[in-house]
C-alpha cells in the first residue's frame, strides 16, 4: 500500500504527529514507534527554567530515543511490512541546537554523532506544519500541565530549527504538509487526503503541499 517501509511523522509540539501515527498503525497494521516523552523527569522543570534544565532534558531524550530505536529498528518484525514513528533521531539535535549554550551543544553534537551512526535513515519523512496559534490552541486543549508554560517564541524556534535542517536536504524524501486548522481526527476526508499523499513516491529532497 505504501512505497516506503520506514516512515517518520514529524512536526512541532501540538501538530498531531502522534495521533496520525496511531491512526495509520491501526488501519494498516504496521509497527508503531511512539516517543515516550512523558517519562522525562526533567521536562516539567525545563518549561519553567529552560536555561538550567536544558542539558539534562535533552540528554535524557537522546539516550531514551536511542534505546527505543535500537530495540525497534535493529529487530524489525518480518511479518510487518512497514514501520511508522512519531519522531526521527535527528530531532534530538534540532531541539538541542535551540536550547543549549555553545559549549554544551558542541559536546551534545559529538555524542549525537556517535549514537546516530547505528541507525538507518527513514525512507520518508513527513512534517505536519501548522501556524503557532493553532499549535498553542492544541497544547491548551490536551491539557498537559507541564506544557502550559510553553510560549510561542519557543515553538517558533523549534519550527525554525526544523526548516533549517530541511533546507537543501537530499538524502531522502521530506514532505511538508501545510494543515493550518484542518482536523484529520474528526474529518475523515482530511485523513484520506494525507494517506493519499503518503502513498505517492517522491524524489529525495524537500516537497511541500498545502491541504488548506
Amino acid at each position: 500500500m505504501f512505497p516506503y517501509s520506514y516512515i517518520c511523522i514529524e512536526g512541532n509540539i501540538g501538530s498531531g504527529k502522534t495521533s496520525l501515527c496511531q491512526m495509520i498503525a491501526r488501519e494498516y497494521d504496521c509497527k508503531l514507534i511512539l516517543e515516550q516523552f512523558a517519562e522525562n523527569p526533567f521536562l516539567p522543570y525545563f518549561y519553567k527554567d529552560p536555561e538550567r534544565y536544558a542539558f539534562p532534558v535533552e540528554l535524557f531524550f537522546m539516550t531514551e530515543r536511542h534505546k527505543q530505536l535500537q530495540g525497534s529498528l535493529m529487530n524489525r518484525d518480518l511479518f510487518l511490512d512497514m514501520t511508522i514513528s512519531d519522531y526521527f533521531f535527528p530531532k534530538t539535535l534540532l531541539f538541542a541546537r535551540k536550547t543549549l549554550g555553545e559549549e554544551e551543544y558542541r559536546l551534545f553534537q559529538q555524542l549525537h554523532q556517535i549514537l546516530d551512526a547505528s541507525f538507518p535513515n527513514p525512507d520518508f519523512l513527513v512534517y505536519l506544519h501548522r501556524p503557532l496559534p493553532v499549535l498553542l490552541e492544541h497544547i491548551k486543549e490536551r491539557g498537559r500541565p507541564y506544557e502550559q508554560e510553553i510560549e510561542a517564541k519557543y515553538l517558533q524556534e523549534i519550527q525554525d530549527s526544523y526548516f533549517e535542517f530541511f533546507m537543501g536536504y537530499t538524502e531522502y524524501p521530506i514532505l511538508i504538509i501545510d494543515l493550518n486548522e484542518r482536523d484529520f481526527i474528526s474529518d475523515e476526508q482530511v485523513y484520506k487526503e494525507i494517506i493519499g499523499l503518503l502513498k505517492k513516491e517522491y524524489s529525495p529532497g524537500v516537497h511541500r503541499i498545502s491541504l488548506v
